[in-house]
């Protein structure tokens, strides 16, 4: 069994009269990278700020390995935060920042440059320890504060965003590096972000945040490739949605009816109780074809005609119309073909065919509120961390 770092039990945060974490029960385990993934105002910063003593809950619950740390201060828990902002005291060299936190312990001097050498050269900062802040670029600052907050040795590390503030390329740069450090030291990570392809190349699990409450909580793959609800199946990537009927239900597919009467299968176990439901396939899972080409044996089939393409280099993105008038996003690498100009024109009619075992299933309904939440997510009634 994983040991359990941070327990949240039933915990809820208002603002006034809005709700912004409404009855959570969590589960972060000791070194694992979790995130709380979700749009702003769906309580993933208040949940963070809760779990570092920044926020007294309304209600419920916050253990610390084991330990009842809910209305204990930030300073009195072994919790380490890193803000978007970095906070680096600008008039301190690199090294007596990263520093700061012994010399507030009174740590030995000989201790003191023991472990900011590590900790620099954990984040690939040699030689950086007579700079100051201003002498180094965003993502070698954003190292800087990721070194002073695990010098102290946490037993989690809070990350709030922490990459918001940096181009795209240096972003992505610095996910894998903050994945290497974390299995480097091996201390929890959980980390909040808005962004979801930064939580699916770093996290071991991933909860995904609405309104208050997490909608899912599992790790990427399993996300991904089976959301269990409309609002996450949209907020990871791009999901085709089809309404239909449980048709039949023996076997290892279930079979749904949509609205033109089509029928197309899915993996039986994500249908039961289910009668009306959305079918759902990710627009890279789904292969076009000529009308008049077979369709492999077994797979689902829609007929169609193309819309738009739009040419993006390594693949092209197509929007098809079916015969039942749904629109369909679908991905084709452009490997599979030699030219551009060989690429699928609009007014083409064609074949969509993907696995059963692509499909899967959500309730044929949007997401709602919680009952008795109210939606967080109006600006005025929240924290200026939940605003952004």
């Amino acid at each position: 069994m994983p040991v359990v770092d941070v327990r949240l039990v039933d915990v809820v945060k208002k603002f006034g009269d809005a709700v912004a974490v409404d009855h959570i029960d969590l589960e972060v385990n000791d070194g694992e990278f979790f995130s709380l993934l979700g749009p702003s105002g769906c309580g993933k910063t208040t949940t963070l700020r809760m779990i570092g003593g920044f926020e007294e809950p309304t209600s419920g619950l916050i253990e610390l390995q084991g330990r009842d740390v809910t209305w204990l201060p930030p300073y009195q828990r072994n919790v380490n935060t890193v803000f978007q902002s970095y906070a680096l005291f600008p008039h301190l060299t690199i090294f007596e920042n990263v520093a700061f936190g012994l010399r507030r312990k009174k740590v030995k001097d000989s201790e003191i440059k023991a472990r900011v050498s590590e900790m620099l050269a954990l984040v690939e900062l040699p030689g950086y320890e007579r700079r100051k802040p201003t002498q180094i670029s965003g993502g070698q600052a954003q190292r800087v504060a990721l070194a002073r907050a695990l010098i102290n040795r946490p037993a989690v590390l809070l990350l709030d965003e922490p990459l918001g503030a940096l181009d795209l390329k240096l972003r992505r740069q610095m996910q894998v590096e903050l994945k290497r450090i974390q299995q480097e030291v091996g201390i929890t990570f959980i980390y909040v972000t808005h962004d979801q392809e930064e939580a699916m190349t770093m996290s071991d699990r991933i909860a995904v945040m609405n309104k208050g409450r997490y909608e899912q909580l599992g790790d990427p793959e399993s996300l991904y490739e089976r959301p269990t609800t409309r609002f996450v199946a949209g907020f990871l990537g791009i999901s085709n949605l089809l309404p239909g009927t449980v048709d039949s239900r023996g076997g290892q597919h279930a079979g749904i009816r949509l609205a033109d009467d089509t029928v197309v299968r899915a993996p039986a176990a994500l249908v039961e109780g289910r009668d009306r439901v959305a079918v759902g396939i990710r627009p890279e899972k789904i292969r076009l074809r000529e009308e008049t080409d077979p369709t492999p044996a077994g797979h689902n089939e829609l007929f169609g005609v193309v819309k738009d393409a739009s040419y993006l280099g390594v693949s092209t993105q197509y929007q098809v119309e079916a015969r039942g008038g749904a629109r369909l996003t679908v991905y084709e690498q452009n490997v599979q073909r030699a030219t551009k100009s060989e690429l699928w024109s609009a007014g083409e009619a064609v074949r969509l065919t993907w696995s059963p075992d692509h499909s899967f299933v959500v309730a044929d309904q949007a997401s709602h509120p919680s009952p008795g939440a109210t939606d967080p997510t109006t600006p005025d009634q929240l924290e200026p961390e939940e605003r952004s």
